[in-house]
């Protein structure tokens, strides 16, 4: 097999993750994660991913038949959703910074009153305990009973079982036991490495060098495998080189297939989507650089407060601000260069905004 060009590259990596609709479990398996955000604009990034390979997808319907299906809210390289096989992997999970006693004998003591209950909100937990308020990640204050939930659910004790308006309600966890020998952990850390691979390829190297430090958030106790795996990774991977930058992707993939053809629909994608992630690769891909600016001051945002790339064919033309005001979906539009002037552009943003227009109704 020839060595792929970087247009063949680039439509591999589009084809190849904007597959056909499917189910919501099929498409949540082919993906293999899917990041979540809290943001709606219009909606959460979540909904915004799986709108593309869902069909007749709604936002919210993950949230909604979530209780049904066999995934789970956990992280990986972000917190996000997950098939249970790949949150097996990760659990038992050892947090790199220990609790303190205080903190145990409070978390067993929540821990037993879920169990006790069932399935609890964190508001039925704040009433019964009353741990007050605490000094949050981000310098902030946040309720302490809210983050000794989050602390069981992260180490695998709690699960979440549903959302209510959004807030997570949990459920004492039963992860299968996991082989947790040497040669447990290094298989746990090659099948975590073979995700990440599988779920955003093709990857430049410095990017699968990225993601195995990421995964130091999903499974902070197996770095060191994780870091043996992506040696393992770069020597046993197919890849290629061009113009300075080593390219990886998934055994038993073509990148350079004629199956990989673009469609000529155009797509708003969410921030997080498989196809925009990696900004490295965007920025390789497309000649620009994305930012995500929900976080920036808005005095100093280029591109808008939850800009949603554009993708038209295979080209990043652009991004988009999308609300909703008094029931119609309205949207601001950046380009990279000037607007394409032709119809066949008008008639694939039309039927964007329909699509868009069904999804958020």
């Amino acid at each position: 097999m020839a060595d792929p060009t970087l247009d063949a590259l680039r439509r591999y990596a589009i084809a190849r993750t904007l597959f056909e609709p499917t189910t919501l479990p099929r498409a949540i398996r082919r993906l293999g994660f899917v990041q979540a955000d809290p943001i709606r604009a219009p909606a959460r990034a979540q909904d915004l991913t799986l709108r593309h390979r869902v069909a007749d997808y709604r936002a919210g319907d993950l949230e909604r038949r979530y209780p049904r299906l066999a995934l789970e809210e956990d992280c990986l390289v972000n917190y996000g959703f997950l098939p249970r096989e790949h949150v097996a992997l990760m659990h038992p999970r050892e947090p790199r910074n220990a609790w303190d006693a205080a903190t145990r004998k409070r978390a067993a003591e929540v821990l037993a009153f879920v169990r006790e209950r069932g399935r609890v909100h964190p508001r039925e937990v704040e009433r019964h305990f009353a741990h007050g308020r605490v000094r949050n990640y981000w310098g902030g204050s946040s309720n302490a009973s809210t983050q000794l939930l989050d602390g069981l659910h992260y180490r695998g004790l709690l699960r979440v079982q549903r959302r209510d308006g959004g807030t997570r309600v949990y459920e004492v966890a039963a992860h299968p036991p996991a082989d947790d020998s040497p040669d447990g952990r290094m298989r746990r850390a090659t099948a975590l490495v073979g995700l990440v691979v599988r779920t955003y390829a093709p990857l430049p190297a410095a990017s699968l060098t990225y993601l195995a430090r990421l995964l130091g958030y999903g499974a902070p106790h197996l770095q060191a495998q994780v870091q043996a795996a992506l040696g393992h990774a770069r020597d046993s991977l197919p890849s290629c080189r061009i113009d300075g930058v080593n390219w990886y992707w998934p055994a038993g993939e073509n990148p350079g297939s004629r199956r990989h053809a673009v469609d000529d629909a155009l797509r708003l994608l969410a921030p997080f989507d498989p196809v925009v992630w990696d900004r490295r690769r965007f920025e390789l891909f497309w000649g620009w650089i994305y930012k995500f600016e929900a976080y920036t001051p808005p005095p100093r945002r280029v591109f808008g407060y939850y800009a949603l790339p554009m993708l038209w064919r295979e080209r990043m033309i652009g991004w988009a601000n999308v609300g909703v005001r008094d029931g119609r979906v309205e949207a601001d539009f950046g380009h990279v260069e000037a607007a394409p002037k032709d119809a066949a552009f008008r008639n694939a943003l039309d039927d964007e905004m329909q699509r868009l227009a069904g999804f958020l109704s």
